[in-house]
């Protein structure tokens, strides 16, 4: 078994000691559990993550509001943390991540309860604060309506005498935005009248959403105009380094915003066992992968890899993205931001090129291999629409192949195969010629047929009796085989019906055979990949023979036509209740 490393934000509380106007959470800061069982929940989620070969690098502490915990649970949590650094140091070191210290994301509010457990464990403290300060006051307030600056300054300076890592960032709305001047001013103010290391500093560009309509977002041009004026401002000074590096590295490439898929490494856990995407996604029905303590973590793992897929594909996939070259950094970004704004690119995109520019990465000098890689992966669209065209004209391209050999012409006729799923008929397409893709969802309780034109058990068999319908099915779980070293789907099965078992079904038509293969794909339902689509392929024995011995005969055409190149379909094949999240996130 491969270990698989994860990213797991720990949320041990839902309470907070403050009410900004515009949280994400909005009522949710109410710790309904009065965090009794923080540390156990922890505690038996790391068990269980390593009993199936799954091992946090990182473990951060979000909330909520961490530091609203009594004293005792604050340092029984940050003690657990440590010791499990320590304990696993070698092995998260060795796969090539930091084994670091104990982290908090915090308002700073009620920093000052547990400066002796941050001060024992050395804590590395990630603060919030709003700039210009004027508006931080105006946002971000007490349950009581009370400004907060003056005390979150004033546990800042408690941090003065303890070397730990010490930090904040802000998040940045048009409101924000428009008092620059300001901001670049209180940054000046941050950096030389307290302890915090403003190099190590980040911005956050905050979206429109769940602020009651009391924030904006900025344009992608004001985004533009800001990150100019921070470089104006601060370039060539002592904090050079931080606004040409961390105070906007949440746009880079080292982020969770440039994953293919960040279902594969991040993790948000609450309390009560729930697991979320991030921040972002949290109480979000969209983004919840299921509950440590009910779910397994191959079930939990492959619902985090689906629903992240589904929710990249409720938009469609960006032509701007296709032709930027800078798709193999960006990967489009956050899903979650993406469907606010029903947009298929990310939010930030003209300052992440920019940014791109100004640290001199350099723009993709294959980006058709690219697109086409992360379009097969991550895309509900047809990835043929993007392979990369062949340049050569020394020898014919597939089209003029098929056409010179009238044997190769049923192997790839759109108009002999259709598969019929409860009712309704998709016409089968060879993937190598197909323009568009078709994906279903089958259930057990689906009534799926094979519907095959009859003459072509005929076709280039001298011998129809002896003759098959052929099918191969695949999962979408990809394997490595050969000397070639091919990376390809996992071969399920291959079966074969004869004609004398097709002449007796009794669902045949005048000119196509009929067959249920309802019960036969329902074999197999344990093997198909819940994450990825599965794929199914027909033809018949004499006509998947003939295109091996083409194969054989004729390099062009192998080169060409080196995955299979039969008629098929894709298809997921879930629960019931699968199926019905499914049709509701196309609903959203």
């Amino acid at each position: 078994m491969n270990t698989k490393f994860i990213h797991l934000l720990y949320v041990p509380t839902m309470a907070c000691n403050m009410q900004c106007r515009y949280c994400y959470l909005e009522d949710n800061t109410v710790d309904t559990l009065k965090g009794e069982d923080c540390v156990e929940t922890l505690r038996y989620a790391i068990a269980k993550f390593r009993e199936a070969d799954v091992v946090p690098f990182n473990i951060s502490l979000h909330g909520g509001e961490v530091t609203t915990l009594s004293k005792q649970k604050f340092h029984d949590l940050i003690q657990y943390i440590s010791e499990y650094y320590q304990e696993n140091r070698e092995q998260i070191t060795n796969a090539g991540f930091r084994a670091g210290r104990p982290h908090i994301k915090t308002n700073l509010y009620g920093l000052d309860r547990h400066m002796e457990t941050i001060r024992e464990f050395k804590v590395s403290v990630s603060g919030s604060l709003d700039l210009p300060f004027a508006l931080h006051e105006k946002y971000r307030v007490t349950k009581n309506g009370e400004g907060t600056l003056d005390r979150i300054l004033e546990n800042i300076k408690l941090l003065e005498s303890i070397p730990n890592r010490k930090k904040v960032s802000a998040t940045i709305f048009k409101e924000h935005y428009e008092q620059i001047d300001q901001i670049i001013e209180d940054i000046r103010f941050l950096d030389q009248n307290t302890c915090l290391d403003m190099n190590d500093f980040n911005f956050m560009i905050g979206f429109d959403y769940n602020s009651c309509g009391l924030l904006h977002h900025m344009s992608e041009e004001e985004q533009l105009i800001f990150y100019r004026r921070m470089h104006e401002a601060f370039d060539g000074t002592n904090l050079d380094t931080g606004v040409n590096g961390s105070w906007f590295d949440e746009f880079g490439p080292e982020y969770c915003t440039n994953c293919d898929n960040c279902g594969e490494k991040f993790f948000l856990l609450e309390q009560n066992g729930d697991l979320y995407s991030c921040v972002r996604g949290q109480k979000k029905e969209d983004f919840y992968y299921g509950n440590i303590y009910r779910d397994t973590v191959e079930a939990i793992l492959k619902t985090a890899v689906r629903k992240i897929f589904q929710s990249h594909n409720q938009q469609p996939f960006s032509e701007t993205c296709a032709k930027c070259g800078y798709l193999y950094l960006c990967k489009t970004g956050c899903p979650f931001v993406k469907n606010v704004y029903k947009s298929g690119k990310s939010y930030t995109c003209l300052l992440q090129q920019q940014m791109y520019k100004d640290r001199n990465y350099s723009k993709d000098p294959f980006p058709e291999e690219t697109i086409y890689e992360y379009v097969t992966k991550m895309r509900l669209e047809d990835p043929e629409r993007y392979r990369p065209v062949k340049q050569s004209t020394e020898y014919p391209g597939l089209e003029q192949i098929i056409a010179e050999d009238a044997k190769l012409k049923y192997i790839y006729d759109s108009c002999v195969f259709e598969l019929e799923v409860d009712g309704k008929r998709y016409p089968l397409i060879s993937q190598l010629l197909r323009k568009s893709r078709d994906i279903v969802y089958l259930t057990p309780v689906s009534t799926v047929k094979i519907r095959m034109k009859k003459h072509m058990l005929k076709e280039e068999c001298d011998y129809p009796e002896n003759n098959a319908l052929y099918l191969m099915l695949l999962s979408g779980e990809l394997v490595t085989y050969g000397d070639e070293g091919r990376t390809k789907q996992r071969h399920l099965a291959t079966h074969q019906i004869y004609k004398g078992v097709l002449d007796h079904s009794r669902e045949n038509e005048e000119e196509w055979y009929v067959y249920d293969l309802s019960g036969l794909l329902g074999e197999y339902a344990k093997e198909y990949a819940q994450d990825k689509p599965n794929n199914l392929f027909f033809t018949t024995t004499e006509l998947r023979d003939y295109h091996y011995q083409k194969q054989k005969n004729n390099a062009y055409y192998h080169i060409q036509a080196i995955n299979l190149p039969f008629q098929n379909i894709e298809f997921y094949y879930m629960t019931l209740e699968q199926k019905k999240d499914e049709e509701a996130s196309h609903e959203f």
